[in-house]
Formats: C-alpha cells, structure tokens, sequence
C-alpha cells in the first residue's frame, strides 16, 4: 500500500495513479487531500502537490491532471535515464519530471484531440506524434518511467517492493482475406481473370484456376502453418476476422461461406479470436453491430475482442462505440507508418475519454510492430526486417511487458510480394518467445 497526499482528486488523477500503481507496479494505493490525516500514515507515502510534506516522497505537480477539457500543453522534451521525459519539474521535487502528468498525456491519448493533420485514410499518423518528433517512439517509455520511479521510492522507503511482472509474447493476425482465389463466387472469380489478362498475369490466372480445380493450395491459406506454432510450441495466437460487406476497403470472403464459416470455428478451436471491424464500420454503428453479431453467430459465444481494420481508430468514437457492443479488449492502438508504442506502454490499461472525463472498462493492448509497416511504408525488405523486430522485443523484455506482433495470413504464404518474410515471422518467434 502506498499512501497519496494530493491537493485535489479528479478524474484525470485517479485514472493516471490507477494506470502507475494498480496497472505498471501492480499495488494498491489510497488518495488522501487531508493532510493531517495524510501524515498520521505509516508506510510508503508520497505528496502529489506543490510543496514537500514532511519526509514524504514528493513529486511537484504540473496542472494537467486538475484541469479540465483539451488545450495545448506547454511540453519540452529532458533526457532521462536511457531514454526521455517532459513535463519537468524543479525544486526540491524527488522525480525530475512530473510522471503521473506525463504518462496521463500519452496513455490518454491526450495529442489526438488536438489540432492535426491526418493521413489519406484520415487517421492519426505516427509522424504528427510527440513520441516521433522526440524520438521515443520506439520505447515504452511509461514502462521505463515507472520502473525507474520504483527504484527512486526505493531509495527512500528500502522495504518498497512490487510484484514482478511476467513478460508475455502474443502474435496476432488479421484476416483480411482468408483466400486468395476460394470462395470469392462466380462474379469476383470472373473479375479476377479479366484484371489478370489485362494485367498479362498469366502465371495468376494459371494459380487461380490450379486452385479452384483442387490441385494446389490456396495460397492465403497458411492457417495449418499457424497452427502448429499453437499446439506445438505452446504460443499464443489471437486472430480477428473481417466480416464487413464486400466494399472498395472490405474485401474478405462473403460471411456467408460454409468454408469461411468452418474455417472461424476451426480457428477458435485453438486460439482466441475476436471481430476485425471493416473500414465501411467507422461511419456506421449498425454496420459495427451487424459484424459483431455475424462473429458471435458464427462461433455461438459472445465476442470481446476486437481490432480496427486499416487500424482506424478515431478517438474517442471508435472506443465508445466498442464499449457499446461490450467489447471488452481492442487491439488498434498501434500506427500503420510506424512501428513502435503509439501510447507509451507495452502493457495493457483502459481506455480514458477525454471528452467526457472518465475511465472507462475498455482495456487496450497496444501491439509493437505490423510486418506491412516495414514492407509497404518504411520499405524494408525481410533480409533487414528482423533487426527491427529485435530492437522491439528488447526494449519490451527489459520492462518485462507484452510484445504484441501484428501478421496476415497472406503474409505467411512466402510467395510472390511475400518472398522471405515467412522465415522473419520464425525468427521473430524464436527471438521473441519466452
């Protein structure tokens, strides 16, 4: 138990010494604004405030978490410990920055509301971020933080222990298209053969019609290949299905596919899934609702999982309308250009709303990396990829977080645009797993 003196107790103050003690350092806390009854405590005690109680552990406030609705922040970037820090404090404050602020600025997702440009898919681009202009994307930095906060209170309070945290390896993967050539039915088949004689794509027409024919593999099909990293290696996978109608975005099998169907439930024989909500799904509540419900049909229990196809998240309209169907773990929050960890943190914690002021029961798990990032945006081909992967996964591994990978199925195939990735997704795991 540590003990909390703070002036004043918000939303925005709760939710971020929620996110330190309860979610990073895995203890409990008590917040206290009288301050009598704050130094009649014994144990761990901290000041949240303007000025030094007594021998109290203390960090200076800065005013973000007592404020009220967006603004801009006044944020200039420290060097601290390996990596970097804001919202600096001066004084005789026992932390250099003000870390509750801080983490509450990025977990919150705090930049999101404010001003700015967004990419072609109108999504929040890694490049206006504060973690890519500082460069410090690449670090969980909250995780960094807290850890070295831990070792500070220790220094005053000797006896100060937290529960080790375990870290964890999770793959996940995205079905955007289960085939290539199967099941597609008689009118996208056919457009399939004109844009490959228009194309000159011979060798495609031949694949497609080996294929439909039964003598070759589907080449997205790459599902007994995951399979065996399941039930053999003992990994964990989760997958998300998109279910969306066909549309320009949302190209997946129909759901009404007795094979599609049938491969759903052969995958939830074995790993978790949860709902891929389509492109078309942002600008429609039913459409979500319609997607959820054709998942929890087709596997005859409720979904909780869920992760935005094209990673499209809007905040907080995406989240709410989540929370709305009862998901309860979402998976998006992650930038396509960009690897690295979009809110700071390689562990999972709950959705705050700005907007309207409270934490919510949504939890995030923010993934590190998608190969299509390194493919199609950084243009990094797989003979450089894995050093990428593996600056990841140490930086994940030193604060003993959850290194999240995103993968598709076509990605697997190791064929065509594919070519050697599939020996990267090995590496990957043989780095990567515990």
């Amino acid at each position: 138990m540590i003990y909390v003196y703070t002036h004043k107790i918000t939303s925005r103050v709760k939710y971020a010494f929620n996110l330190i003690f309860k979610d990073l350092m895995q203890i409990d806390y008590e917040l206290i604004t009288n301050r009598k009854t704050f130094e009649e405590r014994n144990g761990v005690k901290l000041a949240y405030t303007l000025n030094p109680i007594g021998t109290s552990f203390f960090i200076r406030s800065k005013p973000l978490l007592f404020e009220q609705g967006i603004r801009d922040q006044d944020i200039a970037i420290i060097p601290f410990d390996r990596t970097k820090a804001f919202f600096g404090v001066g004084g005789n404050s026992m932390f250099s920055f003000d870390i509750f602020a801080a983490s509450f600025y990025l977990a919150s997702r705090y930049e999101e509301y404010l001003p700015h440009k967004k990419d072609h898919y109108n999504r929040f681009d890694a490049d206006q971020s504060l973690a890519f202009h500082a460069d410090f994307l690449h670090q969980p930095v909250i995780n960094i933080w807290v850890n070295k906060f831990v070792d500070a209170l220790k220094e005053v309070y000797p006896d100060f222990s937290v529960p080790k945290r375990d870290y964890q390896f999770i793959t996940t993967i995205d079905i955007d298209n289960a085939y290539a050539y199967k099941e597609k039915g008689f009118v996208r088949m056919m457009m399939g053969y004109a844009k490959s004689l228009f194309t000159l794509d011979f060798k495609g027409m031949k694949d497609r019609t080996r294929t439909l024919m039964g003598f070759q593999k589907d080449p997205y099909d790459t599902f007994d290949y995951q399979e065996v990293f399941v039930k053999e290696k003992g990994l964990t996978f989760i997958y998300f299905f998109l279910l969306g109608d066909y549309g320009i975005n949302d190209k997946n099998i129909p759901v009404s596919s007795h094979k599609f169907q049938s491969l759903i439930k052969s995958v939830s024989d074995h790993s978790k899934i949860g709902i891929h909500p389509s492109f078309a799904s942002n600008a429609s509540f039913q459409q979500l609702e319609k997607e959820v419900g054709r998942l929890s049909k087709t596997i005859n229990r409720e979904v909780t999982c869920s992760r935005q196809h094209f990673l499209k998240l809007n905040l907080p309209e995406t989240y709410r309308n989540l929370i709305e169907l009862d998901i309860t773990d979402d998976y998006t929050m992650g930038y396509a250009s960009n690897y690295g960890f979009r809110a700071g943190l390689c562990t999972p914690f709950c959705f705050y709303d700005l907007d309207l002021e409270v934490e919510t029961n949504l939890k995030v798990n923010p993934f590190a990396i998608m190969e299509g990032t390194l493919k199609y945006y950084m243009e990094i081909g797989p003979e450089h990829a894995m050093a990428h992967y593996r600056r990841l996964i140490d930086e994940v591994k030193m604060v003993n977080g959850n290194f999240i990978s995103l993968w598709h199925n076509d990605s697997l195939n190791d064929q065509n645009q594919w070519a050697g990735w599939r020996a990267v997704f090995e590496e990957m795991i043989e780095y990567g797993k515990v």
